[in-house]
């Protein structure tokens, strides 16, 4: 490995050190009481005794004048100023040696580092631990990227996004606002699971590893058990064995996991993505879309303190209610074409006027919803349900209870791409096997992404399954949306990359 001026002096340090009798990575527990953050709130002037702390953290600035020094220590929660002369720390005569030697020539940017001490203000007047010992705790081989200001130009910024997703790690050290985009991601995430535990549904675990991928259309990742011989699929959604559990006798279920979806990757997909999937008897579509309004606001009240997000150009207020659209009312609004009635030829030269490609595996349903992709979906900034899709395009839903041909299903919008999708859930058997016949006749045109035919979840519904009401919602594009990112890729520690280059 080759490597530069920088990791090789620090190497050389890392054995001085040893040679030293010190152990850059001691395994014993550092015993910390305090925080930075909890340290600047909670100091107070004028109080006596001086308050006695011990913090650990990364050394991401020093600057040493003499026998005294200032540091800047970052630890989990912030940065704060540490003041380190040579006489608190080498206090004996023969170690005074150990301050020019360790601390001013050892000891880089990046290092962790355990102070001891006591907290007092400078006459500069920024709060301020004065060590009293320093704990070498991990020395840094490699530099870390941090920003140089000369002349009001900027140095040495990690800014390119290929390199900060590859190194998160670094990415969360030196870029300020990385760390408060994943918290906020935590922030909704225990949210959302309070609402739906609050409300009395039971969070349940489903196989990732399955037999036959069902409950979306989408292209699955293939893997293979060895001992059984068999090819198995990472799930691409959770659904139909939520919906087994529903005929078992819960009343309501809910998964936040990973999905998987064989897919391309752009500032909104990721081949493995976290949703969240909700069951509940006895409901139906209408009651979901009050449902998710709730919730939603809900969310951005706690996690921004206010239903308005701030996305780009874009202001979204998640306060409820929210509008309701039929999709082919959609298209007739944005497009002027009615497509309600159109026979499957008809739709293809619409679809081709709307610069959709069109093929010939293409059916009724891929073709609306191609339509709607390409001149609807991104106009409709504010939260919309889009509602009530043709069957083609539904293979899971209830047909609609006064629209021949459509179904009880919505898709929720928010700037421009969709949110979450819902169903008032089939739960007649014999209709859901005629649609999986309907899945397997688009797939043998060569649809990749049609469904499978479950016997099993057939099988299970024939136990009876009743009237339920289901929901998915995208948790990285819900996390986007509540924090202002305009890509996946911003609320991913680790998103999907292309192998890196061996040059």
């Amino acid at each position: 490995m080759e490597l530069s001026d920088q990791e090789q002096y620090r190497r050389e340090s890392l054995k001085q050190l040893r040679a030293m009798g010190i152990d850059p990575y001691p395994a014993a527990m550092y015993p910390t009481n305090a925080h930075s953050d909890e340290i600047k709130a909670n100091f107070k002037d004028d109080v006596e005794p001086l308050r006695q702390v011990c913090v650990a953290g990364r050394m991401m600035s020093r600057r040493i004048m003499g026998k005294a020094s200032f540091i800047e220590l970052m630890d989990s929660t912030g940065r704060i100023q540490v003041y380190i002369t040579r006489d608190d720390i080498c206090p004996d005569e023969e170690n005074k040696d150990m301050y020019n030697i360790v601390f001013k020539k050892l000891l880089d940017i990046g290092d962790f580092i355990g102070i001891e001490g006591f907290v007092f203000r400078t006459q500069m007047g920024e709060i301020t631990i004065h060590a009293k010992k320093l704990t070498v705790l991990s020395k840094s081989l490699r530099p870390l990227p941090i920003v140089k200001y000369k002349d009001g130009v900027a140095y040495d910024k990690f800014d390119d996004p290929d390199l900060r997703y590859r190194q998160r790690y670094v990415d969360l050290v030196v870029n300020d606002g990385i760390k408060e985009t994943f918290l906020k991601r935590t922030k909704v995430i225990k949210t959302l699971r309070s609402v739906l535990d609050e409300n009395g549904y039971t969070e349940v675990e489903t196989p990732i590893l399955q037999s036959i991928p069902g409950g979306a259309s989408a292209r699955p990742f293939i893997t293979h058990h060895n001992t059984l011989d068999i090819d198995l699929y990472c799930r691409i959604a959770t659904e139909l064995y939520l919906k087994r559990l529903i005929v078992g006798g819960f009343e309501g279920v809910y998964e936040i996991g990973k999905n998987f979806r064989n897919e391309g990757m752009d500032r909104n997909h990721n081949p493995e993505f976290t949703c969240m999937e909700l069951y509940v008897s006895y409901k139906d579509y209408n009651w979901m879309m009050d449902f998710t309004e709730t919730l939603l606001e809900k969310i951005a009240l706690e996690t921004n303190g206010t239903t308005k997000v701030k996305i780009g150009d874009n202001e979204v207020d998640f306060k409820a209610p929210y509008r309701r659209l039929p999709i082919l009312e959609a298209i007739k609004e944005k497009t002027g074409y009615d497509l309600e009635g159109m026979t499957e030829d008809e739709m293809r030269e619409v679809a081709r006027k709307c610069g959709v490609e069109v093929t010939p595996a293409m059916g009724k349903g891929k073709l609306i919803d191609e339509i709607f992709g390409e001149t609807c979906e991104g106009t409709f900034i504010q939260p919309t349900f889009i509602t009530d899709y043709p069957v083609e395009m539904s293979p899971l839903t209830k047909m609609h209870r006064s629209k021949a041909g459509l179904t009880e299903r919505f898709e929720l919008m928010v700037n421009g791409k969709e949110l979450a999708n819902a169903y008032s859930e089939l739960n007649d058997p014999i209709d859901q096997y005629e649609r999986f016949q309907d899945q397997l006749r688009l797939s043998q045109k060569g649809d990749d992404e049609a469904m499978f035919i479950d016997q099993d979840f057939v099988r299970a519904l024939e136990y009876g399954m009743p009237p339920t009401s289901g929901i998915g919602i995208g948790i990285d594009r819900l996390v986007m949306l509540m924090t202002g990112q305009t890509t996946i890729q911003e609320v991913l520690f680790f998103p999907q990359m292309k192998p890196e280059s061996k040059d």
